[in-house]
C-alpha cells in the first residue's frame, strides 16, 4: 500500500507503516525449508521438477477451495525454477533466476512485509519474483559474461503492515535464522553471496549479518537494521544503503524504544554505510527497469563496487571516478 500523505513522525500511526510493501496479510508461521540441494545441474533439475509438481498440485487445491487469486498466482509460478516451496501458512518460496549450478556469484533478494505466496509475483517488480527477474536481466546487460544467479528468497513469515509484528524484530529474528542457514549453504558450495534487502527485509539482513559469509549487504527503503551502525553489524561485507527520493519511509522514526523500532537510519552518514544513488522512485520502485537504483543494485550483485554511483553530501560519483580524481590530485601535487 503506497502512502500518499506525510507521516507524522511522532504519532503511533507512523509506526504501523514501517517496513511495508503492499496489502495487509496476517502473519502465520510456516514450516521449515526443504533440505538444501546439491548445486549440480542434475540435482537442481530434480528439485525444480519436484517443486513444480508441488506448485501445480497446490494451484489445483486453491482453485477447488475457491481461492482463485492464489490459484492464479501459483499457476504463474509453475515451470519456474524453485529450490524451496511450501504452501503452509503464508508459504515459503525460493526462486532461482539463472544457472545456479555454474554461478560463481549469487544475489539473494530478501523481501519485506506483506510478502506471501499470494504476492510473490503479482506486483511485478515490487514482488520478489519480479524483482529477481529484473535484477538478473539488468546484470546480464551490464556484464553478459558474468556467472551470476539471482534468488528471490521468501524464506520466512513476513509480518503484515497493519500488525504489531511490523513494529518489532520478532519475525525478522526468525527470518534471520533461516537466512543464515541458506547463505551458509550457498557459501559452503563455493558461491560468493550478496544480500539485497528491501524494507523490513533489511531488518532480517541486519540480524543475520554477524560473521555471515557475504561480500555485500545492500538495503533499500530501510526502516533500520536493528543495529547502531555498520560496524555493529560485525560483518566484513560492504554495507550499502539507498533510498529513492519519493520513498515515504524517510518519514519513519528511526528509533528503538521498549522493543519497538529498528534503530538509526542506514542512510545517515554516521551509520557508516556506503550511500548509493537510488534515483527518484518510491518505496516499491527499486527494481523498476531503467532505474538508477536497479543499475546500482546490479553492480552490487555482480561484485563490481567501483561502478556503483555513490552519494556523498549532494555529489553523486562512482568509486572509479573518485579513484581517478584522487590519482590526478596526487599527480598534480608532485
Amino acid at each position: 500500500m503506497m502512502l500518499r500523505s506525510k507521516i507524522a513522525i511522532g504519532s503511533a500511526a507512523a509506526a504501523t507503516v514501517i517496513a511495508t510493501t503492499a496489502a495487509a496479510f496476517p502473519a502465520v508461521p510456516v514450516d521449515q525449508a526443504q533440505p538444501f540441494p546439491a548445486l549440480t545441474a542434475q540435482a537442481l533439475a530434480a528439485r525444480y521438477a519436484e517443486d513444480s509438481r508441488m506448485i501445480a498440485q497446490d494451484a489445483r487445491a486453491a482453485s477447488h477451495a475457491g481461492n482463485q487469486g492464489l490459484a492464479h498466482e501459483l499457476d504463474a509460478m509453475r515451470g519456474e525454477h524453485f529450490i524451496d516451496f511450501n504452501p503452509r501458512g503464508q508459504g515459503l518460496a525460493v526462486e532461482v533466476i539463472g544457472n545456479l549450478a555454474q554461478a560463481t556469484r549469487v544475489a539473494v533478494i530478501v523481501p519485506g512485509s506483506d510478502t506471501t505466496l499470494a504476492t510473490f509475483d503479482s506486483r511485478g517488480t515490487a514482488s520478489p519474483g519480479g524483482a529477481a527477474a529484473a535484477l538478473a536481466k539488468q546484470a546480464r546487460e551490464l556484464d553478459p559474461g558474468a556467472h551470476l544467479a539471482v534468488i528471490a528468497w521468501l524464506g520466512y513469515a513476513t509480518p503484515a503492515t497493519l500488525s504489531p509484528g511490523v513494529l518489532t524484530s520478532g519475525d525478522a529474528g526468525q527470518g534471520a535464522a533461516a537466512l543464515r542457514t541458506f547463505v551458509d549453504d550457498l557459501a559452503h558450495s563455493g558461491r560468493q553471496v550478496a544480500l539485497i534487502c528491501h524494507s523490513y527485509g533489511s531488518v532480517v539482513c541486519g540480524l543475520a549479518a554477524s560473521n555471515l559469509p557475504v561480500t555485500d549487504i545492500a538495503v533499500v527503503g530501510s526502516p533500520g537494521m536493528d543495529a547502531a551502525s555498520a560496524v555493529a553489524l560485525h560483518t566484513t561485507a560492504r554495507v550499502w544503503a539507498g533510498r529513492g527520493t519519493s520513498d515515504w519511509i524517510r518519514y519513519a522514526p528511526h528509533v528503538q524504544f521498549l522493543g519497538l523500532g529498528f534503530g538509526p537510519d542506514p542512510m545517515n552518514p554516521a551509520f557508516g554505510a556506503r550511500i548509493f544513488d537510488a534515483g527518484d522512485g518510491g518505496h516499491s520502485g527499486y527494481f523498476r527497469p531503467g532505474s538508477v537504483s536497479l543499475r546500482n543494485l546490479a553492480y552490487i550483485a555482480l561484485g563490481d563496487p567501483g561502478r556503483v554511483t555513490e552519494i556523498t553530501g549532494t555529489t553523486v560519483t562512482t568509486a572509479a571516478a573518485r579513484t581517478t580524481t584522487a590519482a590526478a590530485a596526487i599527480g598534480g601535487a608532485r
